[in-house]
């Protein structure tokens, strides 16, 4: 971890500027924002953690200096690309932009450079097939908003050392994350795993009538899921006991939902061009204020959970 200095992230969207100002956080680091677009990326960061410096938990003066530890090119020959010691990518969510675009660094960066890929659901194994030094390839999943979330998955490949794994963890606990090993490249990883399993359940509750959209949203957010952050389910089926557990299970697990395919309800509402926030109607009408303030609250929650204001 010691010879990490020059860091660079790949792609300059909302996940790229984010993920730049949590490494800005350790002052040893420098960060190179590389993307073929143009891109300001000061604006962003700032627009970005506006919340953070209102709630005063950031001050102007700090934000101002952890940006001048934050540059931006789009020449892929560039020194602050070919002298990167690390390199995280959060390019689109195509396999073949995040083959080429390692690919190209690879052949540019020194023999060391670790490489990181942020995918949420696409496998380090496969992203990584076409690099000579597989070695030093893995998976960092940073959760949107990356700023706040505290959680980065870093995720094993087929090929992934031990040491390189071991690195990874050390530098991003070095800027206040929590980092978790995914020893294994499973589709979603970790955490994605056990959210898609509770939104399969959650849908299937609502296409079988059992429940509307906005009362299974209520369910969860006045019962289990006001002690989550503090009681996470391992935890809690020891707290209750494995034979409870397993008499709950016996019984329940037969009626959960358990199909391999999106529902016919969510690939209808696909069809029907209903995307939620993205056309204002999905399983639920949604206004613009609507769709405003869910994006606020969500960050003023998080502010309020990780620091108390």
């Amino acid at each position: 971890m010691e010879s990490i200095r020059n860091i660079l992230i790949c792609g300059a969207g909302m996940m790229g500027k984010n993920i730049a100002f949590v490494f800005s956080a350790n002052p040893e680091y420098r960060i190179t924002l590389y993307d073929i677009f143009p891109t300001d990326v000061e604006e962003g960061i700032r627009t970005n953690t506006r919340q953070l410096v209102e709630k005063e938990i950031l001050t102007e003066e700090a934000l101002t200096e952890r940006l001048s530890r934050i540059s931006f090119t789009s020449d892929l020959d560039s020194r602050e690309v070919r002298t990167a010691d690390l390199v995280i990518e959060a390019v689109f969510e195509d396999m073949k932009v995040k083959q080429d675009t390692f690919e190209a660094l690879e052949e540019r960066l020194s023999g060391d450079a670790i490489f990181c890929t942020n995918s949420s659901v696409m496998s380090p194994s496969e992203i990584s097939s076409r690099l000579r030094h597989r070695e030093r390839f893995v998976g960092t999943h940073f959760w949107n908003p990356a700023h706040l979330i505290p959680l980065v998955e870093v995720v094993m490949s087929d090929a992934t050392s031990d040491d390189t794994a071991r690195t990874m963890m050390e530098v991003l606990a070095s800027v206040e994350k929590r980092p978790v090993l995914c020893r294994k490249d499973v589709p979603g990883f970790i955490a994605n795993r056990m959210q898609h399993a509770l939104w399969r359940e959650a849908i299937s509750i609502v296409e079988r009538g059992i429940a509307d959209a906005g009362t299974v949203d209520e369910a969860v957010r006045y019962s289990f899921g006001l002690r989550l952050p503090q009681l996470g389910p391992m935890e809690n089926v020891d707290m209750v006991g494995t034979d409870l557990a397993f008499n709950i299970h016996d019984y329940i697990l037969a009626d959960l939902e358990d199909s391999h395919q999106p529902s016919a309800m969510l690939r209808q509402l696909k069809e029907d061009g209903k995307l939620g926030f993205k056309t204002g109607e999905g399983f639920q009408t949604w206004s613009e204020e609507q769709k405003t303030e869910s994006a606020a609250n969500l960050n003023q929650y998080l502010i309020r959970m990780i620091y108390g204001k």
